[in-house]
């Protein structure tokens, strides 16, 4: 997933509190003080646990030799007893350089990389192993293709009842998008597994396609509840794993497609067939890959849903990142459980295996880390900020994309593994915090936020870099060293003041003959209703003025913005109008799907835009009378058109004389500028 500047971070978001544990910044203080001169020049390696069946494989073959810093994994690991020379001196000697990895193609051109080993190796199954997965077969440098995969979770599910699969729809190119079911109970219905009142967890790899690390490591996540130790992780919950998102994409795949991803050797292209992404799709639901799974969102009800992608931007030490919407989004409850329950959970266990875990990392600035981190509240078009619309609680991870590949694999697989567990375990919290967020109906839903300093700053582990004078680009260019840092006390910028805010609606009207946005409701899957009658009904409308649209396309439609003026009107609504009520689990999305105020409104995506067009004129011989009449009939309207006189551009004007006398006349298109959608107070 890229990084934004700052004006248009808009990808995911951090989670505040999570970053300002005291105890952990002095401890990290003192840890990477400490490492700073205190390494020595030996590798140790994270003890790994032996596991029945499980042998660590080979690291990656490089040609050129690669050392291993301790300080590159801190957390995990204790520095190798230093060599004494004496019977009472002991010398410590200067860290390893990071050198530059050799494994994939793009390596000569990334920062230096250090050579990573954790404890999470061990669950690795040698290369010839009968149950190694394409990944593990190649010493964790390779993911399958489509075809592979799928035959590959095929004949695990073979050897079984417990993992079904079904298809949620056909891709543009024709191939179908599955998703595994992992029950104790081997169930493949909706129904069914609603009726086992276990939580389920929705794990979803490769909307971007490239970023696939979520497939490989789901891959080995199953075969080891299914062929290994790991079947009581189904006792207390349900996993949905949709392997490939992008289907079609995923098969665009090329050794040069991520330039700053370290591996697989071979990955996927970021946008679907269509060149649309996938994450700014939630929203309008434009791709056929999007509309399919909203519908199984709808379907199935999982009770979380991750989404796994792999970032690009800076260099730092965080390998396994992720977050959410924060506190002051519409779900509240949510955020609190993901807060204080589910990230130590996950962090620990992260730990404890070798990985470097954190918030989702988005600089100010990424040639000055100094100026800080941002957070924000994504709109509906990501995964995420949809997910806080519609009170589904959402977990966005982003691994580093400079760490290798099987780095960052296991991660994934120790993060699925701790989630399954964590949310089996709170079950009850869990839901409850679901139920308490979409019932909670506030009066005042934010549209749009500020950003503002928080109190408290971040410790953050980062990595060395000086800047250098490019004389290819003729300005400064960031040079990253390998070298562990931490960089104390950064500022953060997040979002979390108020902006634009509307009142909420007891419901909204839509005329039965805009098709496209009622069919976009209907996949979200809000709830609506028809009149099956002519009604009268005091209602509010916006008037909009001063559309500005988008010169270039964006994500295949032509964007635009207006100013809106609430107005009082009374109307007769005919037979079939739509009727949204507020008053329903997805009444929050519908609010930001129909204020044309919220930047992923549809108005704002280009679904309106016909009522900008006028379509009516009268000539200028016929103007001329209507307005004498009109004034010789209205002595009000010739002292308003004596103040508009007082204007010297307007006097100036006779089209804008002309239009004037048009736009009060009853031949005027009364729809022309009025957003055609009505609200109920």
């Amino acid at each position: 997933m890229r990084l934004f500047s700052l004006s248009v971070i808009a990808i995911a978001c951090l989670s505040a509190g999570s970053l300002y544990t005291v105890d952990a910044v002095a401890n990290d203080a003192k840890t990477l003080a400490q490492a700073s001169t205190d390494l020595p020049t030996s590798t140790p390696v994270a003890a790994a646990q032996t596991v029945t069946d499980k042998t660590p494989v080979e690291t990656p073959v490089a040609t050129a030799p690669q050392d291993v810093s301790p300080a590159a994994n801190i957390q995990a690991t204790e520095p190798a007893a230093t060599v004494a020379t004496d019977a009472t001196t002991v010398v410590p000697e200067p860290a390893p350089s990071p050198e530059r990895a050799n494994t994939f193609v793009n390596d000569a051109i990334l920062p230096p990389s250090i050579t990573w080993h954790g404890a999470s190796e061990s669950l690795m199954l040698s290369v010839d192993n009968e149950w190694a997965t394409p990944f593990e077969q190649s010493s964790g440098i390779e993911s399958p293709s489509y075809e592979a995969t799928i035959a590959w979770l095929d004949k695990l599910a073979g050897e079984t009842d417990k993992l079904q699969k079904v298809s949620l729809g056909k891709s543009p190119q024709g191939r179908d998008i599955w998703m595994y079911i992992a029950s104790s109970e081997g169930i493949n219905e909706s129904a069914r597994l609603k009726q086992n009142t276990k939580p389920t967890i929705l794990v979803q790899a490769g909307i971007h396609a490239g970023e696939i690390d979520g497939k490989d490591a789901g891959m080995m996540l199953l075969r080891d509840i299914i062929k290994g130790d790991k079947s009581d992780l189904l006792e207390k919950a349900n996993l949905l794993f949709v392997p490939m998102f992008s289907v079609d994409a995923h098969e665009r795949s090329g050794e040069f497609n991520r330039v700053n991803q370290r591996g697989p050797v071979n990955m996927g292209w970021r946008t679907t067939a269509n060149n649309l992404n996938l994450n700014r799709d939630y929203a309008k639901a434009d791709t056929l890959e999007m509309q399919h799974m909203l519908r199984a969102i709808n379907v199935w009800q999982p009770d979380l849903y991750i989404d796994v992608h792999v970032t690009d931007g800076i260099d730092y030490q965080y390998d396994v990142t992720f977050g959410y919407n924060l506190a002051q989004g519409l779900s509240p409850a949510s955020y609190r459980w993901l807060e204080n329950s589910y990230r130590p959970a996950v962090e620990a266990a992260l730990t404890e295996q070798g990985h470097i875990p954190g918030p989702l990392i988005f600089a100010v600035d990424n040639a000055d880390i100094t100026k800080g981190m941002s957070l924000w509240n994504p709109s509906p078009r990501f995964s995420n900020g949809y997910g806080d619309a519609r009170h589904l609680p959402t977990i966005l991870i982003e691994n580093h994309s400079l760490k290798p590949f099987k780095q960052r694999v296991l991660g994934t697989y120790v993060m699925l593994e701790q989630t399954l567990k964590t949310v089996g375990e709170q079950a009850t919290k869990l839901k409850s915090a679901i139920q308490e967020d979409k019932y909670r109906a506030s009066p005042l839903i934010t549209l749009t936020w500020k950003s503002a300093p928080l109190a408290k700053g971040w410790d953050f582990k980062g990595i060395d870099y000086k800047l250098e004078q490019s004389p290819i680009s003729g300005t400064e260019v960031v040079r990253w060293n390998g070298q562990p840092k931490l960089y104390p006390n950064l500022p953060v910028l997040a979002e979390t003041v108020p902006d634009i805010k509307v009142t909420r609606p007891s419901a909204y009207y839509i005329p039965a003959q805009w098709t496209q946005v009622i069919d976009r409701l209907n996949i979200h899957g809000i709830r609506m209703t028809r009149l099956s009658k002519p009604t009268e009904l005091k209602l509010q409308q916006y008037k909009l003025s001063n559309p500005v649209f988008n010169t270039k396309d964006f994500e295949g439609r032509q964007t635009v913005k207006a100013e809106s003026e609430l107005t009082k009107v009374s109307t007769t609504l005919p037979a079939g109008t739509i009727k949204i009520s507020t008053d329903q689990p997805l009444g929050d999305l519908a609010v930001l799907l129909l204020e044309p105020q919220s930047p992923d409104s549809l108005l704002q995506w280009g679904f309106f835009n016909p009522i900008f067009t006028r379509t009516e004129y009268i000539e200028d011989y016929a103007v001329e009378p209507l307005a004498a009449k009109m004034l010789k009939d209205d002595p009000k309207l010739q002292a308003e058109f004596d103040k508009a006189l007082t204007n010297a551009e307007f006097a100036a004007d006779p089209e804008a004389r002309l239009r004037w006398f048009y736009e009060r006349s009853p031949y005027y298109d009364n729809r022309y500028l009025k957003y055609p959608v009505y609200r109920s107070r």
